[in-house]
């Protein structure tokens, strides 16, 4: 058998379930014990796996951590982002896990199970294992899983059988995909469909992932919403206003503006508060509260840009941060993947690379410049004139440093990119 060879479970049929579940146990047991399987695991599993091995997970026990209370529990559904889309979720993947003998779950961006439904049989089978509510499938805690490995990931991941890294959980398989904030692209918490073994479809993954996609559009349609709330308050405001201004909601999108351009987006420093602040991409600016939002004063007296230092940090546990200081102002922002795999890709060349390149470094293909011109061009709306182009780059003027993560598994763990994969594995 060819060893480098994945097993490809969109083409299992159910006869194919035993012998495949056979296979991977023979490829996890040959790995734990640092030998060379016959079959290498898929890449998402394997890295999860060499995951695993680092923070001491027992791949033979089943290590559980408390439950949360039931007063605990409801206050995390009370605040959950995911609860104004629990109905969608309900309809979409509720009563079709059920009837397939699966169970539906929902976890927060801890990997605490916040909902539970589906079949009663599959229902009881999950409650000997620990999988459920209150309980937490962290990656860490309970090894290789459908909620704790999109967490890391931030994609899609089906786990199947001897996947689980615990050796308790290979009677099953379980598909979760990661639900994000469309507003600002921050991690809400995981939808998984899980179930016995038996029962596995190929199809699970797609299905669960255009659950995900559509409570994702769901939240999308209830920001809209709320923005055109907050336009109908700004609009008498800003029409009595000379200058340039604006209104944005908490995460920085526009409602309304006066004087200038309508912006994608404004990048708040992380604590808003009323005063002056300096925005990158706007300069000097007053803020002042409004229900649902901020007005924001431009000022439009000459402001030197004076940064000094840029730090990309990579090591951060939940997600990358970008932080920028000078003598006019220090400033945060929370980076999506895309741009953290950019910004990272940009301190690897110094003096600058072009579009090919980095769709190259990025796809392994470098004819995908469209994409990565999009993405440079929305970087460098909030980063101001912290970026050139042609080819893109830091400022000559300016210091930049990258903290990395402690282990080399732990940089940027969802990226795909060839270049990150490669520093991944040089580090090692």
């Amino acid at each position: 058998m060819n060893t480098d060879s994945t097993i490809d479970l969109a083409r299992l049929s159910a006869m194919d379930v035993a012998l495949a579940s056979r296979l991977l146990k023979g490829v996890r047991d040959a790995t734990l014990s640092g030998h060379r399987p016959r079959v290498r695991p898929r890449p998402v599993i394997g890295e999860s796996w060499g995951r695993m091995l680092r923070d001491g997970v027992d791949p033979e026990r089943d290590v559980r951590l408390g439950l949360l209370s039931v007063d605990e529990v409801e206050e995390r559904r009370r605040t959950s982002p995911l609860l104004p889309v629990l109905p969608v979720l309900r309809e979409a993947l509720g009563a079709v896990a059920e009837a397939a003998q699966h169970i539906m779950v929902v976890s927060d961006a801890d990997g605490r199970i916040l909902w539970r439904e589906g079949h009663p049989a599959v229902l009881r089978r999950g409650d000997r294992l620990g999988f459920e509510v209150g309980a937490h499938w962290a990656e860490h805690v309970v090894g290789t899983n459908g909620i704790g490995t999109p967490l890391v990931t931030r994609r899609p991941v089906q786990v199947f059988s001897a996947e689980h890294f615990v050796q308790s959980h290979h009677p099953w398989t379980c598909t979760g995909a990661p639900v994000t904030d469309p507003r600002d692209g921050r991690l809400l918490g995981v939808v998984d469909v899980s179930g016995p073994l038996e029962t596995m479809h190929p199809a699970t993954l797609s299905w669960v992932t255009s659950v995900a996609q559509l409570a994702e559009a769901r939240l999308r349609e209830q920001h809209v919403g709320s923005l055109e709330r907050l336009r109908a308050v700004a609009a008498p405001v800003l029409a009595r206003i000379g200058g340039r201004a604006l209104a944005v909601d908490a995460h920085g999108w526009p409602a309304a503006v006066t004087g200038m351009p309508l912006p994608d987006r404004v990048a708040l420093p992380r604590s808003v508060a009323e005063g002056c602040v300096w925005i990158p991409s706007l300069g000097a600016c007053t803020m002042t509260a409004l229900p649902g939002g901020w007005l924001v004063l431009v000022d439009d007296a000459p402001q030197p840009l004076a940064v000094t230092r840029i730090v990309l940090d990579l090591g951060r546990a939940r997600r990358p941060v970008l932080e920028v200081s000078g003598a006019a102002a220090e400033w945060t922002h929370e980076l999506s993947p895309r741009h953290a795999e950019l910004l990272f890709l940009l301190t690897l060349y110094p003096g600058g690379r072009s579009a090919s390149g980095l769709a190259e470094d990025l796809f392994g293909d470098p004819g995908r410049t469209v994409t990565v011109r999009a993405e440079m061009s929305r970087i460098r709306r909030y980063l101001g004139g912290l970026l050139a182009h042609r080819p893109y780059r830091f400022l000559e003027d300016t210091e930049v440093e990258v903290r990395l993560p402690d282990d080399p598994l732990d940089l940027l763990p969802h990226s795909t990119a060839p270049v990150v994969a490669g520093e991944r594995a040089r580090e090692l």
